[in-house]
């Protein structure tokens, strides 16, 4: 495990998908279920796992201020009208 575990972090930190499909081979032909139940899930979306080993770019700015505002909405569930939620969700808000 720990060998599979190593070089899939090479392979990431690599930023090269060309070595993915070997790995994957190797991973399902184990008898550690974790990893070949995680190799499989991989190879539905091979293009999708591809491009985020091999781009530059990131939606965690986007995933960060989803999270954010739900993480509020679940906070103000039930306490307060939309005037009260409006105000925690926008605090800088300028008004002319």
């Amino acid at each position: 495990m720990r060998s599979l575990a190593m070089r899939f972090n090479g392979i990431l930190r690599g930023r090269e998908a060309d070595p993915l499909p070997a790995w994957t081979c190797d991973a399902i032909e184990t008898d550690l279920t974790p990893i070949v139940r995680f190799a499989r899930t991989l190879n539905r979306d091979f293009d999708a796992v591809k491009n985020a080993i091999e781009m530059p770019w990131s939606n965690g700015q986007a995933e960060g201020q989803i999270n954010r505002l739900k993480t509020l909405k679940r906070a103000m569930y039930g306490r307060a009208g939309p005037e009260l939620l409006r105000a925690r969700m926008l605090p800088f808000r300028h008004t002319d």
